[in-house]
This record gives C-alpha cells, structure tokens and sequence, in this order.
C-alpha cells in the first residue's frame, strides 16, 4: 500500500475523528457524559454505530476523548487569548469575561462543558472524573497563579489570598452560566461581570486594569 493512500486514510479518520468529537462535546453538554453513547452520537453525528466504536472503541474512551476535545476548546477560546494581556490583574479580568463570554455565546448548546460534566461524574470515581477534575484544577490553578502575579507586583494589596480571590471569580463564573441555562437570563453574565470587578477593587486593583469588565 503506497504511503499516499496511508495518508489519505490517515486524513479520513482524523477528519471524521474531529466531526464526532464536536457533536460530543455538544452533546455532553446538555445530556452529561453519562448521556454520552454510541448511539446517539450516531444518530446525531451522521456517522455509523460501527464506525464511531471504530474510532474510539468503547464509552470510557470516547468520554475521555470528548473531555479532551472541550478542553482545547476552553484553552482556545478563553485561555490562549487572554495571554495576549501581561500577567496579573488585566489578564485576571480578560480571563473572566472571556469565560462569561465562553458561555453566553454558548460555544456548546449546554452552557460551560466542564460544569455540566462536573455535576454528572462528581461523585462517580475513575479516570472520567479525574480528567474532568485535571481540567477543572488546571483552570482554578491558573486564575490563582495571576491572582499570586498580581500581589506579587503590586497591583493586589499585599497578603491578599490569592486561592479565596479565585474562589470567588469562578464561583461567579459558573453561577451565572447556572442562571442563564436554567432561568434563560443573561443579565446574570452583567451581574456576574460587575461582582467580579467589585471583588478586585475591594482587594486594591486599579480600576483601569478591569476595563474587560466593565
């Protein structure tokens, strides 16, 4: 077999790897990674029973393929970007309104893919919840790292809590992503936007570093 037909196949499956897995991470969203199967996945995505359990061969691969999947698009849409902004307080609140955004805009149908799964494997031990968990640690960690930058350079008031202030703007974050999904209001986004800001002035930020979320 010629290394060009190798490589169009190559190309295929990848193709059709990527298709599935953005109907998955779709679909997760709403139904939760439980509701994640074969079969309704095929029927949602166009392709055959056999030929997603081809690509990803049983449920526990799939759902942590998904996983994945969500989180290169959270880092894309809301991580990646935010790294155009220096470290510390600006970019804490470029990250912030790009996560409200991430799911006013609603990337995915259900709202943010990781508190929709988190709520549906939280109690469930294995390797599903742990990535779910990885990504979730990887995203509180690095709001605190910015939080630590910006104590550290002057623009939070020193011995301010770095973890607690975190705490907060994510707690923000995902109740307003619950209020809109589940009261259809999107004022809440606003509201979330303007406690945030609230939260960091309280702790000494420049108000002219929070213009991302005013």
């Amino acid at each position: 077999m010629s290394d060009q037909v190798v490589d169009g196949r190559r190309a295929r499956g990848d193709a059709s790897r990527r298709s599935v897995l953005s109907r998955a991470t779709d679909l997760a969203s709403v139904d939760g990674l439980d509701g994640l199967t074969i079969g309704r996945l095929a029927a949602m995505s166009g392709h055959s029973k056999s030929s997603i359990a081809t690509l990803f061969g049983s449920k526990q691969s799939l759902q942590l393929a998904t996983i994945a999947a969500a989180r290169q698009v959270f880092m894309a849409t809301i991580v990646e970007p935010s790294r155009d902004e220096p470290r510390g307080v600006r970019r804490v609140a470029t990250l912030m309104r790009r996560a409200l955004d991430y799911s006013r805009d609603r990337v995915f149908t259900g709202g943010c893919f990781f508190a929709a799964t988190s709520a549906d494997i939280d109690s469930k031990p294995g390797p599903v919840r742990d990535a779910v968990r990885a990504a979730q640690s990887d995203w509180y960690g690095y709001v605190a790292a910015q939080l630590r930058y910006a104590v550290e350079g002057g623009e939070l008031e020193e011995g301010s809590d770095a973890e607690a202030i975190a705490f907060v703007l994510i707690a923000l974050d995902e109740h307003a992503n619950s209020r809109s999904l589940l009261f259809g209001d999107d004022d809440a986004y606003d509201r979330a936007a303007g406690a945030m800001r609230q939260q960091l002035l309280t702790v000494g930020a420049d108000p002219e570093l929070l213009t991302a979320l005013a």
